[in-house]
């Protein structure tokens, strides 16, 4: 009976061909995963462009706003132990993306391996997520770059006319607009041009955090670090600086969504989002320990730690360096995220969810058009809309996404899918994702001082054992033994318990945010699947009149 049908579709085909009606026709409805027909992308980033590149996307606000932002309000002199935990958190989901970014060496990210593992519709979920990391990020980014000018020049000269220029009111904000633009426009000219600004300037920031780093642990000074957690943090006070630094560590994925102008991939791919996690783990811990010591935490900054920390010190022309350097560093992080939009519409294009206008290339390989769309809207959004108002959405994607790949892990590295045993793992995992985001509610509210309800203890201890039950019950019941086609590849180790802490983590700190943030990114997440079935239904139809047509000749 299979027969059949195949032979309907090769007659149909014939009857395509000979009406000069190709399948990637619009009256078809795209080109639905033939990527073989589409012009690939030219691979040309070596492993120092993608570590660049990494780097570039990762270490940004983390350093300039959240160490001295957790040191005082949530971890004391302990608050490099905070970043060392929510560094073991990104290893785990990291991993996961340096098998999938090797296996699955094409543009894309976790929209790819969303698509490969659990089908179309958790594709566009995840593509819907990536759009906020990318684009949102971006946007987020550059309008803190041009808030933090503004503050700058205002401490300089709170009368210089400039301010008013420069802060005009209505929430415009017009240094977001000239960095993000300048980004854009860079990136027309293509990433092999674009590529020389971000090895540079991803060099130039690494090279201003070591300063930073090595310079305040000499001048650290041992009372400071003393009680290594104050009493009035406590050890719940690390947790909570853990949940807040883990965002930090976001930014190195991108290089998954390059992976299709990466040579050797396979290789280079889980070698560059590695090498990228320990060099960002390593600089993190090590300038928030710097900065612990050189400061009492009470008089750490929230908002400019390492800035006002030098000034604390005596120190001035150092604070000066530090302030003058992540301006000059932090647009970079906005052209290397905004860099991975275009590449996530080629993909969908390619897979006939978006307009073959985002597939189109210049004679040197610039994904020209993709890159202008992405970029009217990523300028758009950074002018005109406060961060305030895209923080928890951006940051409930982003989680969201790196749960999608850590599944998907999962799934590409069961052994034999038709094995009974392993036949509902799908269901498990499903059961496992949505357990872990109840209890991260649960254990919300187990540490909300309000919280002594007898009851909600009940419920969260069940919830805890719940989610260890499935657990156990995914890694026992299914055989996880590397199979032949994983030869050569690197393989995220201790499969599937590592991928399952990496979703645990990831849904605990979505638990974690506001109820307006849930709420949005439902909302958001929701349009796009609305998208989804409208696109399905219209290339149903399409299909149907191209089969009438057909039967008419």
């Amino acid at each position: 009976s299979d027969a059949i049908p195949s032979s309907r579709e090769n007659i149909s085909h014939q009857k395509l061909e000979r009406m000069g009606v190709s399948e990637q026709s619009p009256l078809i409805g795209g080109s639905n995963g033939h990527r073989d027909d589409h012009e690939e992308l030219h691979r040309h980033l070596s492993l120092f462009d993608l570590v660049c590149i990494g780097v570039g996307a990762t270490v940004g606000s983390g350093v300039f706003v959240l160490i001295g932002l957790i040191a005082h309000t949530s971890a004391g002199p302990a608050v490099f132990l905070s970043w060392g935990i929510a560094g073991i958190a990104a290893i785990a989901s990291g991993l996961c993306y340096a098998e999938l970014g090797g296996r699955f060496p094409e543009a894309g990210s976790s929209y790819l391996y969303a698509k490969e593992t659990m089908g179309e519709l958790a594709s566009v979920i995840a593509a819907a997520c990536l759009t906020l990391e990318y684009t949102g990020s971006a946007s987020a980014v550059a309008r803190s770059w041009g808030d933090k000018v503004v503050e700058y020049i205002r401490s300089r000269n709170s009368e210089s006319f400039l301010i008013s220029i420069l802060d005009p009111g209505l929430g415009i904000n017009p240094c977001a607009f000239v960095v993000s633009l300048g980004s854009v426009l860079l990136l027309l000219e293509g990433v092999k041009e674009s590529k020389s600004v971000t090895n540079f300037f991803s060099s130039l920031k690494l090279s201003l955090v070591m300063f930073m780093a090595v310079m305040s642990m000499i001048l650290a000074k041992k009372e400071n670090l003393t009680p290594l957690i104050p009493p009035e943090f406590g050890a719940a006070g690390i947790l909570r600086g853990a949940t807040s630094s883990f965002f930090g560590y976001v930014g190195f994925d991108e290089i998954c969504c390059l992976s299709g102008e990466a040579k050797n991939p396979s290789k280079n791919v889980p070698r560059a989002i590695i090498l990228t996690l320990i060099i960002v783990i390593s600089l993190y811990i090590s300038a928030s320990l710097g900065l612990a010591g050189m400061v009492p935490y009470e008089e750490i900054s929230e908002t400019s730690g390492f800035p006002n920390g030098f000034r604390y010190v005596g120190y001035g022309w150092a604070a000066d360096i530090s302030a003058m350097g992540e301006l000059a560093v932090l647009p970079l992080v906005v052209l290397v995220t905004i860099m991975a939009q275009p590449r996530l519409c080629y993909a969908m294009s390619v897979d006939g969810l978006l307009p073959q206008i985002f597939t189109e290339m210049d004679s040197s390989g610039n994904l020209r058009e993709g890159t202008r769309i992405s970029g009217i809207v990523m300028v758009t959004i950074a002018t005109l809309v406060p961060f305030s108002y895209l923080d928890d959405l951006i940051s409930s994607g982003i989680l969201l996404a790196f749960t999608m790949t850590d599944v998907s892990v999962i799934l590409v590295r069961q052994a034999s899918p038709t094995d009974v045993g392993c036949y509902p793992l799908k269901n498990k995992v499903v059961a496992f994702n949505i357990l872990s985001f109840v209890t991260g509610l649960l254990l919300r509210s187990f540490y909300s001082h309000d919280a002594t309800a007898r009851w909600i203890q009940i419920l969260t201890i069940f919830s805890c054992v719940g989610t260890l039950f499935i657990g156990y019950k995914i890694q026992n019941h299914c055989n996880w033994s590397r199979n032949q086609q994983s030869i050569g590849l690197f393989l995220t180790p201790f499969v599937p318990v590592l991928p399952l802490i990496g979703c645990f983590v990831n849904l605990y700190l979505i638990a974690q945010l506001e109820l307006s943030g849930l709420l949005a990114i439902i909302g958001y997440v929701g349009l796009f699947v609305g998208f989804y079935f409208y696109h399905v239904q219209r290339r149903a139809n399409n299909r149907s009149e191209t089969e009438r047509m057909l039967s008419m000749h």
